[in-house]
């Protein structure tokens, strides 16, 4: 396709259309008369052979096509305010620049949240955007990293030249403080009787718990499952479960709750956090200080390791 046959100003149109589900909202949204948008619509709807905006009772409804429109026109309206806004050099203390950052709950409680308050010491106007990463981020990488300036995820995912290691950690358990079924150290036996909390991934459908211990050949009992590590100690706590965590999460998130940490009674693959990018992005002057700005963080977050 030749961009050159192509009027780009209709995808500030085609987005607002497609978000508001309006052609009158659309409208008032981007300043523009409610005939003027009309008329877009219809070279929009020429352009795809596709209505785009189905009626529906007195409300409109996205096509199939529309809905997966939807997405791939935020990224390409997103991708386009970033061209024409860079700039040689990357002024970032009077910077009002938004990053967006993909990851888990994991990364981004303890490592975005140290990002942001390195970064708003020396450029408070920079915005930082933490978005839940997906399946489809992960599968399809690199091509879904055009779509963010990143993702933070461990290693072990993704298979890219492009990432900067950011910290370590290991995994502890995590059980209700006067869970009398278990001693000062867990068993082996323990693992295998006791019931579980599970951290099920979406990505890629990673359960740290499970495939930590079916490599010791346990099978474990498992009473609940969620995406969410920070959710662990509501399912753990008062009850006889035990779930596996990061040590650096678990020490923040468990403060002040019947709960307590434990060593796992076999050796566990440390969590080794990087942050990966796509390698359009590398010279990018922009990308360049996000990274050292996360390489500065890293270093604080070796040296106050909980362990």
């Amino acid at each position: 396709m030749n961009l050159r046959n192509l009027d780009l100003n209709l995808l500030p149109s085609l987005q607002a259309l497609l978000d508001e589900k309006s052609v009158s909202r659309a409208a008032v949204r981007m300043r523009m008369s409610q005939p003027a948008l009309s008329a877009a619509l219809a070279r929009l709807r020429r352009h795809f052979n596709d209505e785009l905006l189905v009626r529906h009772g007195n409300s409109y409804e996205l096509s199939p096509l529309a809905v997966h429109l939807r997405e791939k026109t935020w990224a390409a309206v997103s991708s386009v305010e970033r061209v024409f806004s860079s700039q040689p050099e990357f002024d970032a203390a009077s910077s009002n620049r938004e990053f967006t950052i993909r990851g888990l709950d994991y990364s981004f409680a303890v490592f975005g949240s140290a990002l942001s308050m390195v970064i708003s010491k020396v450029a408070p106007d920079v915005r930082l955007r933490f978005e839940n990463a997906g399946r489809e981020t992960v599968d399809n990488a690199p091509e879904s990293l055009r779509e963010c300036d990143g993702i933070i995820i461990p290693h072990g995912f993704l298979r890219l030249d492009t990432h900067l290691d950011l910290y370590q950690d290991r995994w502890v358990c995590i059980v209700d403080s006067e869970n009398d079924r278990i001693g000062d150290q867990l068993t082996m036996h323990d693992l295998a009787e006791l019931p579980w909390v599970f951290t099920l991934m979406e990505s890629s459908a990673f359960t740290p718990a499970a495939r930590q211990m079916q490599m010791q050949g346990i099978e474990p009992r498992v009473e609940a499952v969620t995406p969410n590590f920070m959710a662990l100690p509501e399912l753990i706590e008062f009850t006889p479960r035990i779930g596996l965590i990061q040590e650096r999460l678990a020490r923040r998130i468990t403060q002040g709750r019947h709960l307590r940490l434990v060593d796992p009674p076999f050796e566990t693959v440390p969590v080794k956090e990087a942050f990966w990018w796509n390698e359009i992005y590398t010279k990018d002057p922009e990308h360049q200080w996000l990274r050292s700005m996360m390489s500065e963080t890293g270093r604080q977050l070796a040296v106050d390791s909980p362990s």
